[in-house]
């Protein structure tokens, strides 16, 4: 199995309870405290688990708007409603 040596590194396995772990070197860390791994033939690749997007990273990534908005009118104030309480 040839491997690019740029990117390759002899690491250690050992035990965790019940599960096999690797000791993951500083200049491969992975962003985050959660990854994927999955099995493709004989490797086991190891991916960072990309965060879900919320609200704020969402209108983050918006571009502003460069219109103008017409001026809206303040309706007037609504009767007091009785809803029979």
């Amino acid at each position: 199995m040839a491997y690019a040596m740029e990117n390759a590194r002899k690491v250690k396995l050992f035990r965790n309870g019940r599960n096999q772990a690797v000791r993951i070197p500083r200049e491969f860390e992975l962003p985050g405290d959660e990854a994927v791994m999955r099995k493709d033939g004989e490797r086991l690749i190891i991916e960072a688990r990309k965060k879900k997007k919320d609200v704020l990273d969402l209108l983050a990534e918006w571009e502003p708007l460069d219109e103008e908005f017409p001026a809206i009118e303040d309706p007037p104030p609504l009767n007091d409603v009785d809803l029979g309480e």
